[in-house]
């Protein structure tokens, strides 16, 4: 939810296009493709989660039709195991995602707020 709102407060800032002084607007642009990629990256990565239940759903019916078998109660384990390390690195990742967008807001936070400076005066 955070970066939907953060895509559309850059998205409002950014004014109507006019010529030349637009260093500010490509800034704005910038964090808005790192925050689309972010909201990308969460996508796949919730989807890991739903892919994961369904897998193990699988396996655990396995151990429920048969019982007596202990390698699907392994096979259970093992796959937990293995998904806890790949949502650790995901984790991880959605961590990094987040502060890499929070150093960008944080470091270009004048020219995100106003794009284009108020002390250019007309050229003619």
């Amino acid at each position: 939810m955070g970066v939907v709102m953060i895509k559309l407060w850059v998205e409002l800032l950014i004014p109507k296009i006019e010529d030349g002084n637009n260093f500010g607007v490509g800034v704005q642009e910038d964090i808005l493709a790192e925050v689309s990629k972010a909201e990308s990256d969460a996508g796949t990565y919730l989807e890991q989660v739903s892919r994961y239940y369904t897998a193990r759903a699988k396996l655990v019916s396995k151990v429920l039709k048969y019982p007596v078998i202990e390698d699907y109660r392994r096979a259970v384990e093992e796959f937990d195991e293995k998904a806890f390390c790949g949502f650790r690195l995901i984790c991880r990742e959605v961590r990094n995602i987040y502060i890499v967008l929070y150093d960008m807001i944080v470091k270009n936070f004048e020219k995100v707020r106003k794009p284009r400076s108020e002390n250019t005066g007309s050229l003619y």
